[in-house]
């Protein structure tokens, strides 16, 4: 195992190379550039920045040198640790990456926590209930979450729950002004998180039901739980027992990739709420032209996608003895 991991992490290094050449040749393909976007943004602003103004910024930039130049010391920079600077806020990428991944994480997190605890009993349910109505009902109820886009489905709760009955916030982490005392505090966390949660967890819900609802068919039908069911042992016994805990084998394996998944959902979600975290500022960066940025974002996805892939291949391994990595 220690082998397999150790080459898994070593062939990741040629991939992420090869994610960064891809996304910087397609950024440099892209029309505009950083100096481009603060010209439009010193307009807007009132001020006007003459050519030499330009020329200057170019090429503290380094915009006026050959694209692979570039290339290189972004990589000779990334080798080092170094992100670089961010050209729209003038800080280092790396702060302000983690100034908003907490936030990222915070709602990926309580959306996967909720999809689990929700998605693995409904599966069994549906499962164990084969063609009953409840059965139907979370099969439509799945294939009709599967179907709708994660932004259809945010702008309608954000258009329902949010404009029209005002139930929820409709942008942001807290209010600016909330009265002191923790429950105050936690009930104004609760309703900002509700809508971003529930749009992210509602779509995610519906496959990962499915996942468990086969899964869960595919265990009961073994030969193992005729047999324990045949010795008269309870069905809560044989359901929990023997046939949901090797069911979780696939479910399991799976869980690697849950993370990358919620995380990338959080992105079109993020900008619908207007959620500081990566998702929001991965399109600030796009459309203002903060290449230092969207280059440290994607690298970074791309990180968590092939982490994603190692542990679930981990993971497989240990919930499945016929499984080994030599």
């Amino acid at each position: 195992m220690a082998g397999f991991i150790i080459r898994r992490l070593l062939w990741m290094l040629p991939l992420l190379l090869g994610v960064s050449i891809i996304c910087f040749a397609m950024l440099k393909r892209a029309p505009g550039d950083p100096v481009a976007a603060m010209l439009a943004e010193s307009r807007s602003t009132g001020q006007n920045l003459t050519l030499a103004d330009r020329e200057r910024l170019r090429h503290q930039l380094g915009l006026d040198r050959p694209a692979y130049l570039q290339y290189v010391d972004w990589l000779g920079q990334v080798a080092h640790g170094n992100l670089g600077m961010s050209t729209r806020m003038n800080q280092p990428v790396a702060d302000v990456i983690m100034q908003r991944l907490p936030n990222t994480m915070k709602l990926a997190g309580v959306a996967l926590v909720l999809t689990l605890v929700i998605a693995l009993p409904l599966g069994v349910l549906s499962a164990i209930r084969q063609y009953s109505l409840l059965d139907y009902f979370l099969t439509t109820f799945n294939f009709i979450g599967i179907s709708i886009p994660q932004f259809w489905l945010g702008l309608m709760l954000l258009y329902f729950f949010g404009v029209t009955l005002g139930w929820f916030p409709v942008r942001g982490m807290s209010s600016p002004y909330v009265e002191p005392g923790f429950w105050n505090q936690a009930k104004d966390t609760v309703l900002h998180y509700a809508l971003p949660v529930a749009s992210i967890t509602l779509v995610s819900l519906a496959g990962y039901t499915r996942y468990q609802r086969a899964a869960m068919l595919e265990v009961i039908r073994q030969d193992y739980i005729r047999t324990a069911r045949a010795k008269g042992l309870r069905e809560r016994a044989v359901i929990l027992g023997h046939a949901w805990r090797n069911s979780l084998i696939p479910i399991i394996t799976l869980l690697g990739y849950v993370l990358v998944i919620l995380v990338e959902g959080s992105i079109v979600v993020e900008n619908i709420f207007s959620w500081p975290g990566m998702g929001q500022l991965a399109a600030q960066s796009l459309s203002q032209r903060d290449y230092p940025v969207v280059m440290a974002i994607v690298l970074l996805s791309a990180t968590l996608i092939l982490v994603g892939t190692l542990i679930s291949d981990i993971l497989y391994a240990i919930v499945d003895p016929r499984v080994r990595y030599d």
